[in-house]
Parts: structure tokens; C-alpha cells; sequence
């Protein structure tokens, strides 16, 4: 008589097995290429990055509008990992940043790990499997971990306005320009005056036949010291790094010293407050028009924007403010809360993306079936900006409350990423499968960080801005310095956590003919 053995054998019509991987990474941003870096470095090869789109890059790749920059200093705005002596300016613009972030990639060798055209489909937790099942556009993965960096600035948010489907002309987000249309001669509207839309309007001002900007709120803006980097600059940086150390360090320095104003004590803003109001004198002489620029919040409750070309594009002959959110259009007539009317060719919405509301979240399902959005159905919210209870192993790259408003978010970034691979060394380290935080750690860290909320500026300043959800919570910033993150995350306390073990894989019975 045969003896019985045990062991696995497919059938011969069994689909083709699902690729397993140690971590999926979703995103190429920022982020997602941080992601990889830090994986390879902590000897973690067994690894994808998920790209929706064709190339890498994340936000500075899909905002490719005319006058796309960075607010934030080039080489603050940079990974320590990878310091680059060679940025043309002090603000680099969009196509600087983004070959940057390909260089990135090379020299990292992360492109045997991207796979393009793979956008996430579904994140499914399998509890019997203590796994992660990636489903997208490419194809399906098994991953021991997730990490999410498809970041907050991803997903355009357009107004949903009567009318808007029937506009006979064009239509396109900041995000998504239209680079095959010629705005040359003809009658534009922005849609809002945050960001984007203040690099966007002094682009596109001298060659429309007609500019009209619809504000609902407008913005505080001051002075951007924006210069070439010259050569022996960048000589000096590449030739003795120290020195482009030095220099990323000093910006750091000045935006560590900056956050107590906006955390602790918002009267200190007074005087940038006057610097930005002698900024609109010089730019706008016209009293009524300088009094529709002023905002009547304190500085730094919405983003400060940096612009030395925003006031003069809005003073133009050829433009027009409408202090009024847009309310709904009418063939090729725009209708504004005001009443007024203004025909127009095409129009341009600088209005912002789901931030408190990532799209993500709707195909993210955890412990029991249960979706990350009715999870944060009441707001976003994780234990240090990285973990969720009931989605074991799920890591956040710029999660709830991780966002800054005054320094370089790459700082977060890092410190997230040391925390995502103390993490996975930790469990390594104690036999363990997956991670999730208690829901007691997890609630308590946010009771702290929303009660530290209570005295920032965007919670003071009489404003309200996109930092703040349909509850008024603010679940985007982060209330204090990047040093203090880089503290709270610097390691994983195991004690915030319960540990997860895979379970044992039960072997099929054959008995051989």
C-alpha cells in the first residue's frame, strides 16, 4: 500500500500564482522613491513600486502648468540621501524637480522595481493569509506590508457647478494642463487664487486676450528671493559637499525657528503680516483693487504664497478679479455669487485636491472588510501619521497630520521612512508577521495632537482653508516642528502595538495513484 505524504501540488488548471513580494510601495513621488531608496539601504530587495501613470515623479509630474515651482528652497527641497550641487535656481521650477527625482531613480537603481501603468485598484487585508492583496491595473500582488505614498496632492478637486459639463469651450485642472491648447488671444478664467494658481497667472497673463480670476478668499503673498545659482556655486557644492550640507542646513535652521510662530504664539506673524501688506502696496496702486487682495485673516492661517509677479499680472489692463467664488455656468457665460456675468473661452480650476478626503482611502479594506473611508468617515486619522489601527502593516508616507506649512515636506518624508524600516526591522526582530497600533495609542496621540491645534495660527487666524475638514478638524498639518517629528518617529514603540503572527500553512493530503 502507497504511504501517505503530505505536500502541494497545483492543478493543472489552477490559475497562474500571485506574485508575493515583502512590500508594495504605491506611488513614484517623492515619497514612493524615498520608499525604495530606504528599502534597498535596510537590505529589502523583494519589493514593488505601483505607478498609475508612465513615468515617475508623483505631483511633479502631473503639475506641469506654465510657471510650476517650488516655494520651498532647492536644496532644502531635496533628500539628504541625495544632495544635488546642481540646481539652476534657488526656487527650482517643475522640470528641474522632476528630472531630479529620475536621477533618483538611476542612481538608486530602483528601476527594476517600478511597475507603470499599475494603479491600485484594491488594498485587501486577507486575515487568514496575514497579507496584503494588491489588485491594479497590472496585475494582482501579495505583499507582507503596503505603503501608501500616493500623497495628498494626487487627486484634482473640481467644483461640481451647474452647468459646468455644457461649457462649449475648455476645461482643464492645473494638474492636468492642456499643453496642446493655445491660450494666445483668448478669454480665460482661473478659478481660484491658492498656489498654483498664483505661479499660473503671471504665466499665462501677457499673451490672453482677457484674464479673469474668480477669488472667493484671497491669499497673504510675500516677496519670493528667487536668483540664478551660479557656477561657482554649484562648483563649490559639488566639489566639497560639507559646503552644500552647510547651506541646506542653514535654510533648515531658519524654518525650525519660524514654527513657533505659527504653533505657539501667532502674534509673532504681525510682522511678516506688515512685510506682505507693503508687498501688495508695491505691487497693486489701485485702492479697490489692493482692498479685493487683502485678506482679512491673520497670515499664515491659509499658505502664504511667495510671488513677485502675482500683483502686477492681476493690476493688468487685460485682467479682471472677481472678489466671488464661481457659482454656475451658462453656455459660455460664467455666473459668479456676486451675480456678475463674464464670457470667457476657457477655463482653468487652480481649485486644490482631495486632501482630507483621499480618494485611496475608498479601496483600502482591512481587518473584517471594513474600508479605510468609513474608517475615517469622521476624519483621518493614524498613530504618528504612519499606522491605522485595523490595517495591519498599511504605512503612510505624508499621512493624517504630517503636513507642514512653513518648511520642506522631503523632512517628513525621511522621517516617516526611518519609521516605516524601524518598523520592519522590529518585526523581524521579534518573529512577528504585522503590525497594527492600538486603538488606545492611536486615539491618544490624537487627542494630544489636536489639542496642540487649538493654538496654531490655522486654528486662530479666522480663516478657512484646506487644511481643515467638513468637521473644521485640521487633519493635514502637523503642530509642530519637523525635529519634534523626527523625534516621535525616530523608532517604533513596540508597546503602541499588537503583533500579528501568520499562521501556520496547512499542506494538502495527496495520496499518490
Amino acid at each position: 500500500m502507497a504511504s501517505r505524504t503530505k505536500h502541494q501540488r497545483p492543478s493543472p488548471t489552477s490559475p497562474p500564482a500571485v506574485p508575493h513580494v515583502r512590500v508594495a510601495v504605491v506611488g513614484s513621488g517623492f515619497g514612493g522613491l524615498g520608499a525604495g531608496v530606504r528599502l534597498r539601504r535596510a537590505g529589502i530587495t523583494d519589493f514593488v513600486i505601483l505607478e498609475r501613470a508612465g513615468a515617475v515623479g508623483g505631483t511633479w509630474r502631473d503639475n506641469s502648468y506654465p510657471g510650476c515651482a517650488c516655494d520651498v528652497p532647492s536644496h532644502l527641497y531635496s533628500f539628504s540621501f541625495a544632495p544635488n550641487p546642481d540646481w539652476p535656481r534657488s526656487f527650482s521650477g517643475q522640470p528641474d524637480i522632476r528630472a531630479y527625482l529620475e536621477k533618483v531613480t538611476d542612481t538608486f537603481g530602483l528601476r527594476p522595481h517600478l511597475r507603470f501603468g499599475a494603479e491600485v485598484t484594491e488594498l485587501r487585508w486577507e486575515e487568514e493569509h496575514a497579507r496584503w492583496r494588491v489588485s491594479t491595473a497590472a496585475g494582482t500582488w501579495t505583499a507582507d506590508a503596503v505603503v501608501s505614498a500616493a500623497g495628498p496632492l494626487a487627486d484634482p478637486q473640481i467644483p461640481d457647478l451647474p452647468g459646468l459639463a455644457d461649457f462649449p469651450g475648455k476645461v482643464f485642472h492645473s494638474s492636468r494642463w492642456d499643453h496642446d491648447y493655445d491660450l494666445t488671444g483668448r478669454r480665460v478664467a482661473v478659478v481660484g487664487t491658492g498656489a498654483s494658481a498664483a505661479q499660473i497667472i503671471p504665466a499665462i497673463q501677457p499673451r490672453v486676450g482677457r484674464l479673469t480670476v474668480f477669488q472667493r478668499t484671497p491669499a497673504w503673498v510675500l516677496p519670493r528671493r528667487d536668483r540664478e545659482i551660479t557656477g561657482l556655486e554649484k562648483w563649490l557644492h559639488g566639489a566639497l559637499p560639507p559646503t552644500g550640507a552647510l547651506r541646506r542646513g542653514a535654510l533648515f535652521a531658519l524654518r525650525e525657528i519660524q514654527v513657533d510662530a505659527f504653533v505657539r504664539r501667532p502674534g509673532l506673524l504681525k510682522v511678516i503680516q506688515r512685510i506682505a501688506e507693503k508687498h501688495i502696496a508695491r505691487g497693486v496702486a489701485d485702492p479697490a483693487l489692493r482692498a479685493r487682495l487683502t485678506p482679512d485673516y491673520r497670515i499664515g492661517c491659509k499658505r502664504i504664497l511667495l510671488s513677485n509677479t502675482y500683483y502686477p499680472a492681476l493690476a493688468a489692463p487685460n485682467s479682471e478679479v472677481v472678489a466671488s467664488g464661481l457659482r454656475e455656468v451658462r453656455g459660455s457665460t460664467l455666473v459668479a455669487a456676486d451675480g456678475s456675468e463674464h464670457e470667457v473661452d476657457a477655463i482653468v480650476f487652480g481649485t486644490g485636491f482631495h486632501v482630507t478626503d483621499m480618494p485611496i482611502a475608498q479601496r483600502v479594506f482591512g481587518i473584517g472588510g471594513r474600508s479605510l473611508a468609513e474608517e475615517w468617515k469622521d476624519g483621518m486619522e493614524a498613530l504618528r501619521g504612519s499606522t491605522v489601527h485595523g490595517f495591519p502593516n498599511l504605512f503612510f508616507v505624508i499621512g493624517p497630520n504630517t503636513g507642514l506649512g512653513n518648511s520642506s515636506m522631503i523632512l517628513m518624508i525621511e522621517s516617516q521612512l526611518n519609521y516605516l524600516i524601524d518598523a520592519l526591522t522590529a518585526l523581524d526582530s521579534v518573529g512577528a508577521t504585522a503590525l497594527q497600533p492600538t486603538a488606545r495609542a492611536q486615539r491618544h496621540w490624537n487627542l494630544e495632537l489636536q489639542h496642540r491645534m487649538e493654538r496654531t495660527v490655522w486654528t486662530t487666524g479666522g480663516c478657512r482653508s484646506w487644511y481643515l475638514d467638513s468637521a473644521g478638524r485640521n487633519t493635514v498639518l502637523w503642530p509642530g516642528s519637523t525635529s519634534s517629528f523626527r523625534r516621535a518617529t525616530r523608532r517604533v514603540d513596540l508597546a503602541e502595538y499588537e503583533l500579528i503572527k501568520r499562521p501556520a500553512p496547512v499542506a494538502e493530503e495527496v495520496v499518490p495513484a
